[in-house]
């Protein structure tokens, strides 16, 4: 993969990454500042990825990275503002798009990296299933960091924090369909389906339900 398609081609997933992984949200704590502020930059991220014309996604985003970075940078210890962060940093280099989007995958790594050393389970396990979806997108050395290996782990770490999770099983069955075991991609991606509403995340919902009922066609399609 020469340097010009490989920008092309991290650039379109880390879109899809970033308009697909969405945590739940925020854990309920005793800081209502935080929560705030937590909710703020979710709803910000949901109204510049599905309400913003493609010519304007890019300095919108560049300001909400700002504003999600900062955040993280203020609550280092505190795995939701790390996890979202990393969400902001993974859309924001596709709408970017180019080789540049490594740069801010990376970032992206790193703040999942630190959410699962303070607590793994923070948000239904959205640091383990961003990042082993992150691993599984990204292409391997030497030209970046991708491991299915890497992304396996992860993925079903998922899964184990939250069996009955539409993104768990959507990301694990997506990455077992592409990795030709489609019996079990089959199998996570039906437990996705069935996953209860999310209340106001109508609209992640609808746009994940499409995703999911296109993936089990091809699974079903792949095992006739």
């Amino acid at each position: 993969m020469n340097r010009r398609s490989m920008g092309t081609w991290l650039a379109t997933w880390l879109a899809t990454l970033g308009a697909l992984i969405v945590a739940g949200p925020p854990t309920v704590h005793a800081d209502d500042a935080f929560d705030k502020e937590l909710s703020a930059i979710m709803n910000e991220w949901a109204i510049a990825n599905y309400r913003t014309p493609e010519k304007q996604k890019e300095d919108v985003f560049q300001k909400l990275m700002a504003k999600s970075s900062a955040f993280a940078d203020a609550h280092p210890q505190r795995p939701e503002a790390l996890i979202w962060d990393g969400i902001v940093q993974s859309t924001y280099a596709g709408v970017d798009g180019g080789i540049g989007a490594l740069g801010p995958a990376k970032k992206a790594r790193a703040r999942f990296e630190a959410a699962l050393a303070i607590d793994e389970t923070a948000m239904a396990g959205s640091a383990h299933t961003s990042l082993g979806t992150l691993y599984h997108r990204v292409p391997g050395w030497p030209i970046a960091f991708g491991s299915d290996k890497k992304a396996r782990e992860h993925l079903e770490k998922a899964v184990q924090i939250a069996p009955a999770a539409i993104d768990t099983n959507f990301f694990y069955g997506e990455f077992l369909l592409d990795e030709g075991e489609y019996e079990k991609a089959l199998q996570h991606l039906e437990v996705a389906q069935k996953a209860p509403p999310r209340p106001g995340r109508e609209v992640a919902d609808k746009g994940r339900q499409a995703e999911i009922s296109a993936l089990i066609a091809k699974a079903r399609e792949k095992l006739r």
